[in-house]
């Protein structure tokens, strides 16, 4: 990769000097859009914590199950992918529009080298719309008005946070947002999320260590939560089965698939 400039407001330069998260997770999950930088932290925390990289793996395939299920099962045609990082194979887009050619995409992120690649997502069966927020999650107000620019929201809308709330290092502020960002869509909408945990009966434990090394080394911050303060995020919403779960378990064939310290759930908003 050579270092380019962003299409973002004031064409901010990519910082190949710090390990970013898009990028490091990108490694993680066999892609190519990282640095030697990204690579370096990446290897590093894969070895304090070697079942990061079967994380990275099982939340994608999380994402692939819970668009598929939406599509198909409950008839979502509108999808908001909140946090969306590098593109790769099967993008919630791709999903969708395999099952349901009319399905509207909105992708948000804010990041400078995810914009780079935004054209990479900017396609769509002709029957339907993909289009490419520059949005930060703090601002879930200017998410949903930006959004509602493509899609229509008066009809339900999947929003779609995978490991992004773990960006958002106040509890209070994360659960605010999730509120104001469900409170734009209508009754029938889902949320759909992910999150690291250190709980220990999931194998989190190393999840503390982990972070701290990212925290001092890389960006943005990050934290884990427990259990009981994921749950907190799908408070006032339905939890679809099997509830809150490892993200690797949730609708996964076989159903003994391991455990991964990384929650995930779909829930319906009543």
């Amino acid at each position: 990769m050579s270092e380019v400039d962003s299409p973002g407001a004031g064409s901010a330069r990519l910082d190949t000097s710090v390990a970013h998260n898009a990028r490091v997770w990108n490694y993680w999950i066999g892609g190519k859009d990282h640095y030697e930088v990204d690579q370096r932290v990446g290897d590093h925390i894969a070895g304090m914590f070697p079942v990061i990289r079967a994380v990275a793996r099982a939340d994608r395939e999380f994402l692939g199950r819970a668009v598929r299920f939406l599509a198909a099962e409950r008839g979502i045609r509108q999808f908001l992918d909140i946090g969306t990082g590098l593109p790769t194979a099967d993008n919630t887009h791709e999903i969708a529009q395999r099952i349901a050619p009319e399905s509207r995409i909105v992708y948000v992120d804010n990041d400078p080298i995810v914009l780079v690649h935004a054209r990479s997502l900017l396609t769509s069966s002709p029957e339907g719309v993909t289009d490419y927020v520059d949005a930060d999650a703090h601002d879930p107000d200017g998410i949903m008005r930006r959004a509602a620019e493509t899609l229509d929201l008066s009809r339900p809308v999947a929003v779609l946070m995978l490991g992004i709330l773990n960006f958002v290092l106040d509890t209070d502020e994360a659960r605010d947002i999730v509120r104001r960002l469900m409170a734009g869509v209508p009754a029938g909408s889902h949320l759909v999320l992910t999150h690291p945990t250190y709980d220990r009966d999931v194998g989190g434990e190393g999840n503390v260590a982990a972070m701290e090394f990212w925290n001092a080394h890389a960006t943005p911050p990050i934290t884990a939560r427990g259990r009981a303060e994921i749950a907190g995020f799908l408070e006032g919403l339905d939890l679809v089965e099997p509830g809150l779960v490892p993200c690797s378990q949730w609708r996964a064939e076989p159903a003994s698939a391991a455990p991964v310290p990384q929650f995930g759930a779909v829930a319906v908003k009543p």
